[in-house]
C-alpha cells in the first residue's frame, strides 16, 4: 500500500460523547522507551523523533491520542512528550488518559490508587498536558470486582468539570454496567486483537448495541503485549497481506477495525514509516473471503 498519502480519516469516525474521531488513533505508550514498555532494562527513546512521530501522526489525520501519566522512563514522560509536539493543540484534537495504576519515579509498580487518590492522578495529567479539563479519562481496572467507588470518584470530577467524558479499561461487562449506573461511559479500552482473547468477542458485540465505542489495545502485538508481535506470523495472514500488497500488521489493523463500526484502534509506534503504515491500514477493506480466514485463526488461538 502506498502509505504515505493516506489520511486517518479513511476508515471513518466514531463519537465519543460529544467528540468526534478518527478510527485510527495513536497510542504514546511506546514513545517513552525504545524496547518493551514499562521493562527495567527500558533504554528512553529519541526525544526528537518521538516529537516528529507524534506531529506527523496529526499531519495525517489522527485525532485521537491514547496517553497515561504512567507511561514514562527514566528520562521520558509521554504526557510531556505531547504537551511539547502538539500545543497548543488543534481544536479536534482528543486526548485520552487512564488513572488507576501508579509507578514510583523508579518504575515499580504499587497497588491500584484508592478512590480518594484518584483525584491526584488527574490533576497531575493535566499539569502534565497543560490542559484544564482532560478529554477523556478511562479508568484502568486491576483485582477490582465492583468499580463504583473509583467510578464514582471520576464522575465527580467530571460534574466538577476537570474531565469531559469516562470510559473503563481492562474491563467485563459487570463493570461496564456498574459504571454505567453512575455517569455515562463512551469506550471500553481492552486488550484484544486477531488470535489473541476471542472470548471478548461477545463483549464487543455488545458494546457496539449500546452506542460505547470499543477501544482495542495490542491490536497488533496480540498475546505479545508489551514487548511486541511475534516474530512469527500465520501463513493465512501473510498470504492475505501478499493479496493487499499489505504487512501483516496493516491486515491485523483492518480486521479489528472490521469489527465494527464503533472500534477504535490506537496502534503506537516510534517510527514514522511504521506509523504512516498504521494510518493506511484505515483504508484496507478486506474482502469476506479474507476476514472468514481470519476469523478461523482469531477463534482458534486461546
Amino acid at each position: 500500500m502506498a502509505s504515505e498519502t493516506i489520511d486517518a480519516a479513511a476508515a471513518g469516525t466514531w463519537t465519543l460523547g460529544d467528540l468526534t474521531v478518527n478510527r485510527v488513533g495513536f497510542g504514546a505508550m511506546r514513545l517513552p522507551q525504545r524496547g518493551p514498555a514499562f521493562a527495567p532494562e527500558a533504554i528512553p527513546g529519541d526525544r526528537d523523533q518521538a516529537i516528529k512521530v507524534l506531529r506527523r501522526a496529526v499531519e495525517l489525520g489522527v485525532n485521537h491520542i491514547d496517553t497515561a501519566g504512567f507511561y514514562f522512563s527514566s528520562l521520558r514522560s509521554a504526557n510531556e512528550l505531547i504537551n511539547t509536539a502538539l500545543s497548543p493543540y488543534p481544536d479536534d484534537l482528543v486526548i485520552a488518559t487512564k488513572v488507576g495504576p501508579r509507578r514510583d519515579p523508579s518504575g515499580e509498580w504499587l497497588p491500584q490508587s484508592t478512590p480518594a487518590e484518584l483525584r491526584g492522578q488527574v490533576e497531575e495529567n493535566l499539569r502534565q498536558l497543560g490542559r484544564d479539563c482532560l478529554d477523556l479519562v478511562n479508568l484502568r481496572l486491576s483485582g477490582l470486582d465492583s468499580i463504583a467507588d473509583h467510578f464514582g470518584a471520576l464522575a465527580q470530577l467530571r460534574d466538577a468539570g476537570l474531565i469531559r467524558h469516562l470510559g473503563v479499561s481492562n474491563a467485563r461487562p459487570e463493570h461496564l454496567a456498574q459504571a454505567q449506573a453512575i455517569a455515562p461511559v463512551v469506550c471500553v479500552q481492552n486488550s484484544y486483537g486477531l488470535g489473541h482473547r476471542p472470548q471478548q468477542d461477545e463483549f464487543l458485540r455488545a458494546c457496539g448495541e449500546q452506542g460505547v465505542a470499543f477501544v482495542p489495545f495490542f491490536a497488533i502485538a496480540g498475546a505479545g503485549r508489551e514487548a511486541g508481535p511475534s516474530s512469527t506470523e500465520h501463513d493465512d495472514v501473510l498470504a492475505i497481506a501478499r493479496t493487499h500488497q499489505a504487512s501483516p500488521a496493516q491486515i491485523r489493523l483492518a480486521w479489528a477495525l472490521q469489527r465494527g463500526s464503533h472500534v477504535l484502534v490506537i496502534p503506537g509506534t516510534g517510527n514514522l514509516d511504521h506509523l504512516a503504515d498504521n494510518i493506511a491500514a484505515g483504508a484496507l477493506q478486506l474482502a469476506p473471503d479474507d476476514l472468514a480466514r481470519l476469523d478461523a485463526i482469531h477463534q482458534d488461538q486461546h
